[in-house]
């Protein structure tokens, strides 16, 4: 058995799918060119109502539906339409074929038959969310279910006429075929039951053909697979061979197979330059929704994302997003793009834009009895990045004692997504009071004793009094051959006569409370 999932008016679905539903009017056509004299090449329902048809002049379609939006043929958003196809595709077998633009053939074969119609309603409700609306026809042969895929329209009507209180979302189930909300079994004793109502031109016969059945009076495929074989043979060779062959549902043939997969990219050029944020994030999570469903199926996660902007001027934007811990989820990877983008400002509006995940095997990994892990290692690293855009990227991370000798003097790394155990005790314990710092330090003002002796008296905003007792000084420096980070200062213990120890600080001219002695 072979499924077909079929998206009509494939060139039109790809472009409408990148417009935000709230910005497009439902009525819509695609046409050749962007000139008065390019064609209706397809239109959606809405506008087909309204007569827009395949064939007319942009003024003429104009002309009956004024609401018309005009839209062309993009290759680059048809590319990223056929790649969310064949992912959807993937989640039903692994041998698919991409047989035409909006057609994508599948092997059955290695699929369970009680799992093929909840497999393929799956997919249609995968393409759904991708906003592809698409049809699926399982049959014995690949062309076969392709004409069901195809006939599910109107099949849909008639049964909507015969039950109007049905609507559009109407389930049968007959002795024949069986048809789902856009999808359609045809087992192999129905075949011929199915074919007969076809229209002739549903095989597509060749144009000389087609004109001397009509003037037989040859309206659908029942009529044309009445006539002896071997008579329409004789009479039309070759081509009528092919004809009989297609018009009772083709033969079984191998499949042309597609690979799944190796890059995870998506690429978009704009028509319009964009200057806000609505419709690049509109068009971010259209991608990352079909690169994920990739991932998923190759059994990858993401852990990281690179994006690139290209600018209308100056060099484009890019900007890599190393995640906190590998995922295939849309969401995650939605909101981490999302948190970036919105504090992000550029000299001119944006053209196009370029994404790709790099994949990785998922991480599995069993943790340490005390290790801690964090719950949601992606909402942690959500909040930091909000952090970081209101405060500053180098005020935000974990303190780390930085290599110097320049006293509490740290560095700011990156949190770790897992606690580690604590560190084991020093062998040599610390000695000597503990100094609790004053961050600031207080600044102070100092009296000396006559000749440049020791200081006598020290007053502040909190501590104030005579000192009694002096050690020191210490001077240290370090870093001098550095102009920007060169560091002195001079040290002394005191205590007051009311009692208190304190550290005293001397930067360059200034003198200071640095903490005081527990």
């Amino acid at each position: 058995m072979f499924a077909v999932l079929h998206l009509a008016d494939f060139a039109l679905q790809a472009v409408l799918r990148t417009e935000p539903a709230g910005s497009a009017t439902p009525a819509a056509a695609l046409f050749s060119g962007t000139g008065k004299k390019s064609l209706v090449l397809a239109a959606t329902p809405v506008a087909a109502a309204a007569g827009v048809a395949a064939g007319m002049t942009a003024p003429q379609a104009v002309a009956r539906c004024p609401t018309l939006l005009l839209r062309t043929p993009q290759p680059a958003v048809e590319a990223d339409a056929r790649a969310a196809l064949l992912a959807v595709g993937f989640t039903l077998a692994p041998l698919i074929e991409d047989t035409a633009p909006g057609v994508c053939t599948i092997d059955l074969t290695s699929t369970d038959p009680g799992r093929r119609l909840p497999a393929a309603q799956a997919a249609l409700a995968q393409l759904a969310a991708l906003a592809l609306t698409a049809t699926a026809g399982i049959a014995r042969t690949p062309l076969l279910a392709l004409y069901a895929a195809r006939a599910i329209p109107d099949r849909n009507r008639a049964l909507n006429r015969n039950h109007p209180s049905a609507g559009t979302s109407i389930t049968r189930t007959s002795k024949s075929t069986s048809t789902i909300t856009g999808l359609l079994l045809v087992p192999p004793e129905s075949e011929n039951s199915f074919l007969s109502p076809l229209p002739l031109a549903t095989a597509a016969p060749p144009p000389e053909l087609a004109a001397i059945l009509a003037s037989w009076g040859l309206r659908t495929l029942g009529d044309f697979t009445a006539l002896p074989r071997d008579d329409l043979i004789r009479r039309f060779g070759a081509k009528g061979l092919a004809l009989w062959q297609r018009a009772h549902g083709g033969e079984l043939r191998p499949l042309n197979p597609v690979a799944p997969p190796q890059e995870f990219v998506a690429t978009m050029t704009f028509e319009e330059p964009v200057a806000t944020l609505e419709p690049l994030l509109f068009l971010l999570r259209r991608f990352l929704d079909r690169l994920t469903l990739e991932l998923q199926h190759a059994q990858w996660v993401a852990a990281e994302l690179a994006l690139t902007l290209p600018l209308d001027h100056g060099p484009p934007y890019h900007r890599s997003f190393r995640l906190p811990e590998p995922t295939a989820d849309a969401t995650i990877l939605f909101r981490a793009l999302h948190t970036h983008l919105e504090s992000l400002q550029t000299d001119s509006p944006i053209i196009g834009l370029h994404l790709h995940a790099t994949p990785v095997r998922p991480l599995v990994r069993q943790q340490g009895l005390f290790e801690a892990g964090l719950r949601d290692p992606h909402g942690f690293a959500e909040t930091l990045a909000r952090v970081s855009a209101l405060v500053g990227a180098d005020r935000v991370g974990t303190p780390r004692t930085a290599d110097t000798h320049r006293p509490d003097a740290v560095r700011l790394d990156p949190p770790p997504s897992v606690v580690p155990p604590p560190a084991p005790p020093p062998v040599h314990a610390p000695c000597g009071l503990p100094l609790r710092r004053f961050r600031p330090p207080l600044p102070a003002n100092l009296e000396f004793t006559p000749g440049g002796g020791p200081p006598t008296y020290v007053w502040s905003d909190r501590v104030q009094g005579a000192i009694a007792h002096v050690r020191g000084p210490w001077c240290s420096s370090g870093e001098w051959w550095q102009s920007d980070r060169a560091w002195a200062r001079t040290e002394w213990d005191i205590a007051l006569a009311g009692g208190g120890l304190y550290r005293l600080l001397l930067l360059g001219e200034a003198y200071f409370i640095e903490g005081e002695y527990d």
